[in-house]
């Protein structure tokens, strides 16, 4: 069977070498606008395309502001401090992860508490979500306290995981429920849609990355959309230094970060946007082939949820156990198709191993079995 597959992805390929896992396709517009850039020689973080990726990202994905960042855990970063998260906080999310998600909520001095994801979706699940919050919180001077911590949990933080939206809206009205605020990690779903909603969308603030491997990539990036323009404004203030608008001094009114977008990334940016509806067609002809092949063995291929539309930014299958999936993974790479294993639990890490955790089951489950397949756009 591995040989079999091994094939039918080469073919898809036309590929006799290495096959990526994803890897970046530059077929637009990319070296016409960094040669403008390079010739207006504003390259840094001033620059028509850094103003023109935030206006033309934000009617995208349908939000009102979008502010540019160095990278997508830039952007969490900031996105969290926004929405009030502080020091001795709790932040509620999925131990299903990449890792920059636990890492922004502990740059914030916060702790991260890991529910579990569903199965189908591998997100976070609004069941889990619901069964934490009313065996352990309450409610107290309108705010969501961990009785058994004695914290307050300031924040929930679902991640779309490789573009499968996740049950975004039941999680959205259990955060208001509780006054929790709800900052989405889209990182990798950027054109993915939840019942014509475009992910990201849903909470207070939303996070997408842009890193080498996303399916729009400046080679590194991330972006945060609000609705909100007060909060859009913090946004851009504490991403630039803290820095006073003046045509000559430097002035700095807070602590802040310099997680500023350069203008030769969003130069970029702004071609690979161009290419996106094109991208997701792609991709979405590539899941199709996966599907069909897969449903004639006995490997799940992770398919888009109901109501949910995937950009199938990494295609993804479900081994039938940890010896069947380190078996794949070693005859495929062995053989010159990259493939790799989902993340390792967030709470089985070291520095997370101590966080508080509810019945992880599933997301255990999915850990030891799924494997993510070749996933680029094809030329």
């Amino acid at each position: 069977m591995q040989t079999q597959i091994v094939e039918f992805i080469r073919n898809l390929y036309q590929n006799e070498g290495i096959i990526a896992l994803h890897e970046p396709r530059f077929a637009g517009n990319e070296k016409a606008y960094l040669n403008e850039c390079i010739d207006s020689t504003f390259v840094s973080s001033v620059g028509k395309f850094v103003d023109r990726f935030e206006t033309e990202f934000a009617r995208t994905v349908g939000a009102k502001y979008a502010v540019a960042t160095v990278n997508g855990t830039a952007a969490l970063h900031i996105a969290l401090l926004l929405g009030g998260v502080a020091r001795g906080d709790e932040v509620i999310t999925q131990p299903l992860t990449f890792i920059a998600t636990a890492n922004a909520i502990s740059y914030c001095g916060a702790d991260p508490v890991f529910l579990d994801v569903d199965r189908d979706t591998m997100g976070l699940s609004p069941d889990a979500l619901k069964r934490f919050l009313e065996e352990h919180c309450t409610f107290e001077g309108g705010c969501c306290l961990n009785r058994t911590s004695g914290k307050i949990i300031r924040a929930c933080v679902p991640m779309h995981t490789f573009g499968h939206p996740c049950r975004i809206d039941e999680i959205q009205a259990l955060c208001n429920a509780w006054n929790i605020v709800l900052v989405e990690d889209a990182a990798e779903s950027l054109g993915s849609y939840y019942k014509e909603k475009h992910t990201g969308t849903f909470g207070r603030l939303g996070a997408f990355s842009f890193n080498g491997n996303k399916i729009i990539t400046s080679g590194g990036g991330g972006v945060i959309v609000t609705d909100d323009e007060t909060l859009a404004k913090r946004a851009k203030h504490m991403t630039t230094t803290a820095k006073i608008p003046h045509p000559w001094e430097y002035a700095h009114d807070e602590v802040a970060y310099n997680y500023r977008l350069p203008n030769l990334n969003a130069a970029l940016l702004c071609a690979q946007l161009e290419q996106l509806e094109g991208f997701l067609e792609n991709k979405r002809d590539l899941a199709e082939a996966y599907r069909r092949f897969f449903a004639g063995l006995s490997i799940r291929f992770a398919a888009e949820p109901p109501h949910g539309r995937s950009n199938y930014w990494l295609n993804a299958i479900v081994l039938e156990n940890l010896e069947q999936r380190d078996a794949f993974l070693e005859y495929t790479n062995a053989n010159g198709v990259m493939t790799r294993p989902i993340w390792k639990l967030m709470n089985h890490l070291p520095m997370f191993e101590n966080c508080r955790c509810g019945d992880l089951s599933n997301a255990l489950f999915l850990s030891e079995r799924v494997v993510n397949i070749p996933s680029s756009v094809r030329p």
